[in-house]
């Protein structure tokens, strides 16, 4: 999916929320334990109850990893279900991945090919030959982490390195990579106050903001400083919304917590 036709649905619906889809077996409603494949029961009923909310999902692959072979295919049933039954919906494999050129295209083959996702999460660490494998696939996004929302954050990420914080000269170096303009970034909405100098150094790029929420990042403040003239923003929801009940009206009480998002986000972009 291209980045236009990104802004075309983000416009359409006034809404740049992403539900994040972390499946964990101990929260979700009991009743769907009895099915053969309750984690892909589970992403289909969130997905049927909020497609209309979002322009975007995000699967994290540790939450599908942690179960093995049975893990993996809900996951891949998923991205499946996405890409036949809504194709115009933004799709992000959170998985963080990072390594030498080989293992990087790797990496990138399987998310991009085989399983079909419209971009990736990659961390920065390694450097450039470890990122641009992932970004010489077309109309395919990169999504680096840059600041990201944890507390251990602080820890290297907003340390000096002559002179500037570690996370800024990741992305001045990251614009100079082969292919950059199919970057996008992990900024964490706990962070908001260091969006504008963010916006400084990366006017035009999209910004996948997780830590609305269940981590307490408010929507106004990340909007304010992070907005552009593209809105720029994918603002994700994991927790807050997927387990608003851990009743048989799961997908209904998701479906309540991602329109106060969406109504919050519309009257955002009236303004």
């Amino acid at each position: 999916m291209t980045t236009t036709q990104l802004i075309t649905q983000i416009k359409k619906k006034q809404s740049f929320l992403c539900v994040g889809l972390d499946v964990d077996l101990n929260k979700i409603p009991k009743h769907l334990l009895k099915l053969e494949d309750p984690i892909f029961a589970f992403n289909k009923a969130i997905i049927d109850a909020t497609q209309h909310l979002c322009v975007a999902y995000k699967p994290n692959t540790a939450f599908y990893e942690a179960y093995g072979i049975k893990g993996w295919q809900a996951l891949e049933k998923t991205i499946n279900y996405l890409n036949d039954k809504h194709p115009e919906i933004y799709t992000i494999a959170d998985a963080k991945r990072g390594d030498i050129g080989n293992t990087s295209t790797m990496y990138a083959k399987a998310f991009f090919e085989d399983l079909g996702f419209d971009s990736v999460t990659i961390a920065p660490y390694m450097g450039k030959d470890s990122v641009e494998p992932f970004l010489a696939f077309k109309e395919k996004h990169t999504i680096l982490l840059a600041l990201t929302s944890n507390q251990g954050a602080f820890d290297f990420q907003t340390k000096k390195v002559e002179g500037t914080e570690l996370y800024k000269q990741v992305l001045l170096t990251s614009k100079t990579w082969k292919n950059s303009e199919n970057l996008m970034y992990v900024v964490g909405a706990t962070k908001a106050e260091y969006l504008a100098d963010i916006r400084q150094i990366i006017p035009d790029s999209f910004l996948l903001v997780p830590g609305v929420g269940a981590q307490g990042g408010n929507l106004q403040e990340v909007c304010k400083y992070g907005m552009n003239a593209n809105v720029g923003l994918l603002i994700n929801s994991s927790r807050g919304i997927i387990y608003a009940s851990q009743d048989e009206d799961f997908a209904q009480a998701a479906a309540v917590k991602a329109k106060e998002l969406q109504l919050q986000m519309r009257e955002i972009l009236e303004h």
